[in-house]
């Protein structure tokens, strides 16, 4: 478990739409410092998924960030409505939604290229 996963933990629990944090409240959580770099850089504190594991913790508990007020060290993470948003048992909620849909017929080989000679144009 990243020291991170426990603000994805905390954001799962809260219900609100809207919840603060400052700087101070996130490292509490997470129970270290944040990086020099988020405390200077604005583009840290941005909704990609690539950016640091600690973005990632936010946007899987159905989260992003936003109005980062990097002077007063505070942002607000907003509920994310689409296709990151998870339901309330954490999963996302079209997970499974196509189960049933698709029938393969037994002894069909999936593997199997449909037109075998395409790989010879």
């Amino acid at each position: 478990m990243s020291k991170y996963e426990s603000l994805g933990q905390f954001l799962k629990s809260r219900r609100e739409e809207r919840v603060p944090m400052t700087f101070a409240e996130i490292e509490r959580v997470i129970g270290a410092p944040l990086p020099p770099s988020a405390h200077k850089h604005r583009p840290w504190w941005s909704n990609n998924g690539d950016n640091s594991a600690l973005t990632r913790a936010w946007l899987d508990a159905g989260y992003k960030s936003e109005q980062v007020d990097m002077a007063g060290q505070k942002l607000v993470f907003r509920r994310i409505e689409g296709p990151r948003a998870l339901s309330a048992t954490g999963q996302h909620p079209l997970r499974g939604a196509l189960k049933g849909l698709l029938r393969v017929m037994e002894g069909t080989d999936v593997t199997k290229p449909a037109d075998p000679d395409w790989g010879n144009r």
